[in-house]
């Protein structure tokens, strides 16, 4: 008995003179972030139909639209306005967190690209006509089409985190820590698609229009147990089969494309 409380005494006084450091464990932990992004975008097949058209234009390519790193990002007038990223996420357990997000992308058509067209056109028109995977030019008289204000994917990720300072030396966690991050993810597509289509008026509403899903891994710098730098890479598949191009619901279009994110968000962590 008296060994047996010898050594509780010694690891009590051991716990107290180095007690778990806040960054040990983060079950209970919620956390928050926001940051911006750069994107790119495989080719897609934007298939478009109304009462008098139904084409399709192969192989489109398009591009992200980044304003730079600039003020915008944290003017709460203006924060929409670049490519951003905001999350909230809670650890269900030291490594496991669950967490929904809004990933505001753009999407922009490369003007004047040429491309193959298939099907047919019965507007009075210039354009009028039938195709068969024959090549176009996508001027601006005959389409403009983006998704600029954006390609709003809203969704949720299970992800889970592991400390990685050991590997570099680093002991006080409290300081400084270094975590490695990998999720998967899913969720809805909430565009407002820009687009003016064969001389028709400009239409550019909200709308849900599909749904994504996605992967990402990323490295996560924490200061002095609250705040932290996350760099991403998110890459994932959206399949928009329900946009909206006019203010005539019979005018729809649909796409379905690969998509690479690059993120840098800046955060905090803390208890609840």
């Amino acid at each position: 008995m008296t060994i047996y409380a010898l050594t509780q005494t010694v690891s009590a006084q051991e716990k107290t003179a180095n007690p778990d450091k806040y960054t040990a464990h983060n079950k209970g932990k919620m956390y928050v972030f926001w940051g911006g992004n750069r994107e790119s975008y495989s080719k897609s097949d934007i298939h478009f139909k109304g009462d008098n058209y139904n084409f399709t234009l192969n192989d489109v390519t398009a591009r992200d639209k980044p304003k730079g790193w600039q003020i915008d990002y944290v003017n709460p007038a203006r924060m929409t306005i670049p490519q951003t990223n905001l999350r909230i996420g809670y650890f269900i357990n030291d490594h496991y967190n669950i967490s929904i997000g809004f990933d505001h992308m753009k999407y922009v058509m490369n003007q004047n690209q040429v491309v193959n067209i298939t099907g047919n056109i019965n507007e009075g028109t210039p354009f009028d006509g039938t195709y068969n995977n024959e090549p176009i030019t996508l001027t601006e008289d005959f389409l403009t089409f983006e998704h600029t204000d954006g390609l709003n994917y809203v969704n949720t990720e299970f992800s889970r985190v592991d400390d990685i300072s050991k590997l570099f030396k680093i002991r006080n966690t409290d300081k400084f820590q270094l975590n490695i991050t990998e999720g998967l993810g899913a969720g809805f597509l909430y565009p407002k698609t820009n687009t003016m289509l064969l001389g028709k008026e400009r239409y550019d509403e909200f709308h849900v229009a599909g749904y994504g899903v996605s992967a990402k891994v990323g490295l996560n710098f924490t200061f002095f147990k609250h705040f932290f730098v996350q760099a991403e890479l998110k890459g994932g598949y959206i399949d928009m089969n329900d946009i909206r191009t006019t203010s005539s619901k019979s005018d729809s279009a649909s796409q379905h494309f690969y998509f690479l994110q690059r993120i840098i968000a800046f955060g905090g962590i803390f208890k609840v």
